[in-house]
């Protein structure tokens, strides 16, 4: 019976990649997957130089056996195991570390197992180098630094010192690079708390209500005996360390009453004005409960006023994840745009891209990356609302006049992209040479065969016949590109060819086919499944001149994301941070995350969000008759459909997080503005016809006359009360727009020498 059970007990997690969810697995997966013969062929690849290979390596986690939502991470661990994998770079020093290892009797009689010292090894195995991994159990009250100092003192050579958490994960290898395996492995020998830099409990631990009442009682530096509180998550030793650094430090010698009293003033409003509860948060400085409690009791005697601006901020701040700094900007930003990031509730990649930048720019960078996202996870499909298959197609425009630091998502899409240039540079390599012997062969000499390599990005100025072969080559693919420059693509495209290329990139969105067909071998002719993804930068003008009237109601302005950068006239200079090599190591594993996932991809949940936000948007227009908005609606609810499924597959979740169906709503909303404001006027000019000019000449120009010289709206609105607020905002847009009237302020207008006349009637 315990034989059986042990081998059904899942014993590790297993991923598709370093950055894929680790799914729980038993001894027949782990053993099943390491006899696959395709694991040996990549091994044998890997070995030879075929470096590229190995963040595509399957992994699996020693030192957990399940994690919350298979998100791989010290917060989430549920099942944290008392081992230790230490990892020996050095090539071909197996047999000598397992000839330093001693066999001694088992425990249960039955054989000997590999022991060093009060150390049980568990498992040796060579790494996909021919390096050396050796798992240990871990005894009580042994360090994991202690263990790799003893491993170092008994084999001569020195372990990886930061394998050591309980997240760590290390590659999978076939079975032949097996050298020891101690049945205890497949059993479970919990660990007392998991591993790593500030871990204390698990991730389980710290979502459950009951757990996180006991927890504000943890050790805290504030006194003997009392305990960490949390305000909406936050610890208010975050919150009051943010207080002292906004309001001249901590208390010097002589103030410290004074300033106690300040933060007693400002803290209650988040303590429920409880006195016990500022007892247990209030920092004592040396004083005594009686002196604190002093403090406490004059600080509550004042009415209750609610937080205060500042102590908003900070929460606001600490709450989403932004400098604290920053928070007025965030504020004016939220205010423009509608739109607010919650940096903190961002997954893996898009917090990291994020770093460094200010908050005012945090949407045109998360637009700008959200195209490459799609295109590294081009293995997926999902189902939409309306039942049809969709894949990730998405194109985004970063706008901004010059000089306005659009540079700032280059940046951050020049991270993203590594994988694509690392790969694409070996397969450009390979064109090359094929190209040279081609032009070096001799007349009766045969061709040399083309290779048909795969290369995933392409400049913005390709020609059609080379993205047509790119596409025949992509095996199904996403291809993308990057162009700084959205008025250079616009110049190469001239003369009918920004036709052909605007056909692509509408066709791109859902796949759909395009080709040629030329009666000579010098120019590429086929029909293909269009996957084409793009980021482009450009001016405010560069985008008019991309988008003109006659082009604006093609589709393709309904199929892009814009984002605009803020407005830097006359504006101080940005300060930007630099993302640390850990952040960047973080996005990569975003990539390889993005890159593990095939197949179609379940969000039932991200369909009724996304399907509701649609449907109020249509009532919307409905009620305002604004065709525009019905027009831009659609499509911008496919947009944040597609962004929430790439935040869903980089959050690890089994299911879609609150976060991941807000993120997808802020984006769908956001993209339904920045078209509203970019492209309504031009859409609505489109759909204006002859018989609407009667009626906005006839009808509204019958009230333009009754109106007085100067007018208010109200005036306006007492002459059209059947029309909405929407309708009135139109009808002074268009009249403000041919200039019959301009402003005097918010509510009133004046009409203009430029307003027709209608002659009168004698």
């Amino acid at each position: 019976m315990e034989q059986q059970m042990i081998m059904t007990m899942k014993f590790t997690c297993i991923g598709k990649g370093h950055g894929a969810p680790c799914l729980p697995a038993t001894k027949e997966e782990w053993e099943a997957l390491r006899r696959e013969p395709w694991l040996s062929q990549m091994c044998a690849r890997i070995e030879k130089g075929d470096d590229e290979l190995k963040h595509r390596l399957p992994v699996w986690t020693p030192h957990c056996a399940e994690f919350k939502d298979n998100h791989r991470a010290i917060a989430d661990a549920i099942k944290p195991l008392n081992r230790l994998m230490l990892d020996f770079d050095e090539k071909g020093h197996t047999g000598e570390i397992v000839k330093s290892l001693t066999p001694s009797p088992s425990p249960n009689g039955e054989g000997s197992e590999m022991t060093l010292g009060s150390l049980v090894v568990l498992l040796i195995e060579e790494s996909v180098r021919r390096g050396t991994h050796v798992l240990v159990e871990l005894p009580d009250g042994m360090t994991p630094e202690e263990a790799q100092a003893l491993m170092l003192e008994a084999t001569g050579f020195t372990p990886d010192a930061a394998v050591k958490d309980v997240a760590r994960c290390i590659y999978m290898v076939p079975e032949d690079h097996t050298k020891y395996v101690n049945p205890k492995l497949f059993s479970l020998t919990p660990s007392p708390s998991p591993r790593g830099e500030g871990s204390g409990q698990t991730h389980a631990s710290q979502n459950n209500p009951e757990t996180q009442q006991q927890n504000h009682s943890l050790p805290s530096p504030f006194g003997e005996g009392q305990g960490v509180r949390l305000f909406k998550g936050i610890p208010y030793t975050s919150i009051i360390s943010e207080w002292w650094r906004r309001n001249g430090g901590e208390p010097a010698e002589g103030e410290r009453n004074v300033k106690l009293h300040k933060l007693a003033v400002n803290l209650r409003a988040i303590c429920d004005n409880k006195k016990e509860v500022l007892m247990q948060v209030m920092p004592r400085f040396g004083l005594s409960d009686v002196e604190l409690k002093s403090v406490v009791d004059s600080a509550c005697k004042e009415p209750p006023k609610g937080i205060s601006k500042v102590m908003q901020g900070i929460i606001d701040a600490l709450e989403h994840g932004i400098n604290p700094d920053e928070i007025e900007d965030a504020e004016a930003v939220a205010e423009e745009t509608g739109v607010k990031v919650n940096v903190k509730a961002l997954p893996i990649g898009l917090k990291e891209s994020l770093v460094g930048v200010p908050v005012s720019m945090h949407m045109p960078t998360l637009v700008g990356i959200m195209p490459i996202c799609g295109a590294y996870a081009d293995g997926v499909e999902v189902e939409y609302c309306d039942g049809n298959t969709h894949h990730l197609g998405l194109m985004a425009i970063i706008r901004g006049e010059q000089a306005s630091n659009k540079s700032v998502v280059k940046n951050a899409i020049d991270i993203w992209k590594r994988q694509f240039d690392e790969e694409d540079a070996l397969a450009r390599k390979r064109e090359e040479e094929w190209k040279e012997r081609k032009k070096g062969r001799k007349a009766n000499e045969k061709a040399p065969e083309d290779p048909h390599v795969l290369i995933r990005q392409v400049p913005v100025t390709v020609s059609c016949s080379t993205l047509l072969k790119r596409f025949k080559n992509a095996g199904g693919h996403t291809i993308y590109s990057f162009g700084e420059e959205l008025d250079t693509l616009r110049k190469t495209n001239g003369a009918g060819s920004w036709s052909s290329k605007y056909d692509i990139y509408r066709l791109s969105f859902d796949r759909g086919e395009w080709g040629q067909d030329y009666n000579s071998d010098a120019a590429e002719s086929g029909v293909v499944k269009v996957a084409y993804n793009w980021t482009m930068l450009g001016t405010n003008g560069a985008l008019r001149k991309c988008f003109k009237a006659d082009n604006i109601e093609n589709g393709l302005s309904s199929r892009v994301m814009l984002a605009e950068m803020p407005d830097a006239s006359f504006s101080k200079m940005p300060k930007f941070g630099r993302r640390s090599a850990e952040d960047e190591a973080k996005i990569q594993e975003a990539v390889t995350r993005l890159r593990s996932f095939t197949g179609l991809l379940d969000v039932p949940r991200l369909r009724k969000a996304i399907e509701a936000w649609c449907e109020e948007k249509r009532v919307e227009a409905a009620k305002d008759i604004d065709h525009v908005k019905d027009t831009y609606r659609k499509r911008a609810a496919v947009i944040g459909f597609r962004c929430g499924v790439i935040f869903h597959m980089l959050s690890g979740c089994a299911r879609e997080s609150k976060a991941c169906l807000d993120f997808a709503l802020m984006m769908a909303q956001y993209c339904l503005d920045q078209q509203m404001k970019v492209f309504g006027e031009a859409l609505r000019n489109e759909y204006v016809n002859a018989r609407d000019e009667c009626q906005r000449y006839g009808a509204n120009h019958s009230i333009f006359d009754q109106l007085a010289p100067a007018f208010s709206r109200d005036d306006l609105r007492a002459l059209k009360h059947d029309c909405s607020e929407s309708g009135l905002r139109n009808i002074i847009m268009r009249w403000k727009r041919d200039g019959w009237i301009e402003p005097v302020d918010r509510h009133h207008f004046r009409k203009t020498s430029q307003c027709p006349i209608v002659p009168t009637s004698h």
